[in-house]
């Protein structure tokens, strides 16, 4: 699933490409991805508005048009958004083109460089169909949308090592799952919340509501290391995940734990061990990550 810096890497390289450009028109070849509306509908609320700016907000690429409309896009498990794909592939849900950029001189007179001048495909791919794209009238229509579903993402300034001791209290699930809600901290998934637990010598099984203050202050720091890794490499490419331009990312050839079953730990040399934790396969050095005490493991099934 593309995680934070996936979508990062997506929106770095796609806003230079699409804002200040019109949508023409749209293809839906599947009702999914826009459902609850109909096809029909989606595409008139969406044709012919500028695309003003691309942002992100944890794993939502919120594409803000002309007329105060936000298409906030979710790639789920195995989205994609390719440019100009040239053979395009399978799966493909749906297809923006836009029109070309025109930007004025001081003079009056347009001047635009080569790519400007032409016209762009993007397309939309999915091969589970979990996507979606969801429209939103208006900033406050937006913000509760996302405020409902998102905590705070780690490079905000709020996240810091007390923000997250306070929200960790009384919690009595795994730090991995408490990690993997998005309402407690936005943008950090599988790949990531075991690269960042690694870093801070935390065992993924521990109550997320039993960390010391200075356990949450090295995961703090390992949840932003690990995604500012994740960011530097440009993704992790394991299954899905592809740049706008087709190509992967390079992440998985990090990786300090994440897929690294019974190889060396890289710190000490111990074994890596793949066990379960919230229903996600999670990869730990129970030398580096030691296990906690079984009176405190608490995870439903175990």
């Amino acid at each position: 699933m593309p995680e934070l810096p996936e979508v990062e890497t997506i929106r770095g390289q796609l806003a230079p490409l699409v804002e200040g450009r019109r949508i023409l028109r749209v293809e839906l070849l599947d009702p999914r991805w826009v459902a609850p509306l109909a096809r029909a509908e989606w595409a008139e609320a969406v044709s012919g508005r500028r695309v003003l700016k691309l942002e992100r907000h944890g794993k939502y690429l919120d594409w803000r048009l002309e007329g105060d409309l936000h298409l906030l896009q979710h790639l789920r498990m195995s989205g994609a958004i390719l440019c100009e794909p040239s053979p395009e592939p399978v799966h493909v849900r749906a297809r923006l083109f836009l029109g070309p950029r025109r930007a004025p001189t001081r003079g009056g007179r347009r001047a635009t460089a080569d790519g400007d001048r032409k016209h762009l495909r993007i397309a939309i791919v999915d091969q589970r169909r979990f996507g979606t794209a969801q429209l939103l009238f208006g900033d406050e229509a937006a913000d509760e949308f996302l405020r409902s579903r998102l905590g705070l993402e780690p490079f905000d300034p709020g996240f810091t090592a007390e923000h997250l001791w306070r929200i960790t209290r009384g919690r009595t699930a795994p730090v991995k799952a408490f990690l993997l809600d998005q309402r407690r901290i936005a943008g950090v998934g599988n790949i990531y919340a075991d690269e960042a637990l690694f870093r801070a010598r935390i065992h993924p099984r521990r109550e997320a509501g039993k960390l010391t203050r200075a356990q949450c202050e090295s995961l703090r720091q390992g949840i932003i290391e690990a995604l500012t890794a994740g960011i530097d490499a440009k993704g992790a490419s394991i299954d899905d995940f592809r740049h706008v331009d087709g190509v992967r990312g390079s992440f998985q050839d990090r990786f300090l734990v994440h897929r690294r079953e019974g190889e060396p730990c890289l710190e000490c040399g111990g074994e890596i061990v793949k066990m379960t934790v919230a229903g996600r396969g999670t990869y730990v050095c129970e030398l580096c990550q030691p296990p906690p005490r079984k009176r405190s493991i608490r995870e439903s099934g175990r």
